[in-house]
């Protein structure tokens, strides 16, 4: 070969060899800055473990896109969103429809994951399993309750030596969405809370007695702390912090634990209810294994952004959190979503522009 076949051939290999690169997603520090993106988000503390590792997980495939997620509860990521601080927002409750009106872009809610709202506490001397009629831990958190050793406890629980000690009821300062699928089932549980005047709500007036904290890790880290303490929290951060929870009574008369199985059957409810767009939930569960707290947990996505880049990326973050983040719940005690759910999601998804 020539030289000048040898230069010609040699240039040939390295326009092969850019033009595989670029394919390949490498570019130049310009290029790069060029392409790089960042996303807001903000919302529920229930599901924020599971946001960090889909946030992890993603960027560390690509390196470009930056993510923030602010866990500051379901009130105030509804409130960023509807004020247009944040890419995307994140709620255990969806929106109302005054509120999707108020948002000129569209709204699309999309279920992200789903969990179970666990009773965690913390009574010295006792290991075995704690055991809650419906209409006892409904009167707990109204202040009807005030003593471990009450005989409606002690009548559910015979084999435990409950103690002559106050129940201090832990429970949420923020705008939490945990709280209210917590008051949606005391108010489907119990006649003596729907007359109590403490309501369903985001915000409850919680009798003098209770500790007021923010967020689902505040709760976990005073029950830890506070001998006593019974708090209403997400399960995977009493598992993380080895709380033990109550088997609450569900509607078929049967005690149950917080497991995967147990939820799925309360969620095959709820999903029977309404489609995947909409918010849906069953306060208190029918069937005979159903653990009776449980709720999806909603991301918050405008209908359509002003930068197409930014809705490329945020549909293709949420899209793999609708499929291979799932595999991240189980470990962090949520409960991934049904098949039937995520595709219902994933085509929710695709009619953002």
């Amino acid at each position: 070969m020539n030289i000048q076949r040898r230069i010609g051939a040699a240039f040939a290999a390295c326009v092969i060899t850019a033009t595989f690169a670029v394919w390949q997603g490498s570019a130049t520090p310009a290029q790069a800055a060029e392409e790089a993106i960042s996303l807001l988000g903000a919302g529920a503390t229930f599901p924020a473990p599971l946001y960090k590792k889909w946030i992890e997980a993603y960027q560390q495939a690509h390196p470009n896109v930056a993510i923030n997620y602010a866990a500051v509860g379901s009130g105030e990521g509804i409130s960023r969103f509807l004020g247009g601080a944040v890419d995307f927002g994140a709620s255990d409750i969806g929106l109302r429809d005054a509120e999707v009106a108020k948002v000129a872009n569209g709204v699309v809610m999309i279920p992200a994951t789903s969990g179970m709202v666990v009773l965690a506490y913390n009574i010295p001397g006792v290991t075995g399993e704690l055991r809650l009629p419906r209409d006892v831990y409904a009167d707990i958190f109204s202040g009807k309750i005030s003593q471990w050793n009450d005989s409606r406890i002690v009548a559910a629980n015979p084999a435990l030596q409950l103690p002559a000690m106050n129940i201090a009821p832990v429970v949420r300062l923020d705008a939490s969405g945990t709280t209210y699928t917590f008051t949606q089932n005391l108010e489907a549980i119990s006649p003596s809370w729907r007359t109590s005047g403490l309501g369903v709500g985001t915000l409850i007036a919680w009798p003098n007695k209770a500790m007021t904290v923010r967020g689902n890790e505040g709760v976990a880290s005073r029950i830890k702390i506070s001998e006593g303490a019974i708090g209403y929290l997400e399960y995977g951060f009493a598992k993380r912090l080895g709380l033990p929870v109550a088997a609450l009574q569900n509607k078929a008369g049967q005690y149950i634990k917080p497991t995967e199985t147990a939820g799925q059957q309360a969620l095959s409810e709820a999903a029977a209810e309404g489609s995947g767009e909409r918010r849906v939930f069953v306060a208190d569960p029918t069937g005979s294994d159903a653990y009776p707290i449980v709720t999806f947990s909603w991301l918050l996505l405008y209908q359509q952004y002003a930068d197409p880049r930014r809705s490329k990326v945020l549909k293709d973050f949420v899209g793999w959190g609708l499929s291979q983040g799932q595999t991240f719940g189980r470990d962090l005690g949520y409960i991934p979503l049904a098949p039937a759910v995520a595709a219902q999601a994933e085509q929710t998804l695709a009619s953002i522009r």
